[in-house]
């Protein structure tokens, strides 16, 4: 029992799967967009639509690839979209 004590708390300093880093990538007809650069676009977009970055609690993303676009909605009330 003490040995399965000691591998526990050593897999939570060490990690796993939710402290370990994440790289995600969409591709689509030999186009390239990584998580990081949607984010970015979906921010700056929003920020230009005039949502304030300190109001923004929830994002949420949908990625249609085969329409070349990324819709997303902030705080379940502001829609918008930007090019894939």
């Amino acid at each position: 029992m003490a040995r399965k004590a000691s591998v526990e708390r050593a897999a939570a300093k060490i990690g796993g799967f939710a402290t370990s880093k994440k790289n995600i990538t969409v591709q689509y007809q030999g186009h390239d967009r990584s998580e990081v650069s949607i984010l970015d676009a979906v921010k700056n977009d929003a920020l230009s639509h005039g949502i304030n970055d300190s109001d923004i609690e929830q994002i949420d993303i949908y990625i249609k690839p085969e329409e070349h676009n990324i819709y997303y909605v902030i705080n379940e009330e502001f829609n918008g979209r930007v090019d894939f």
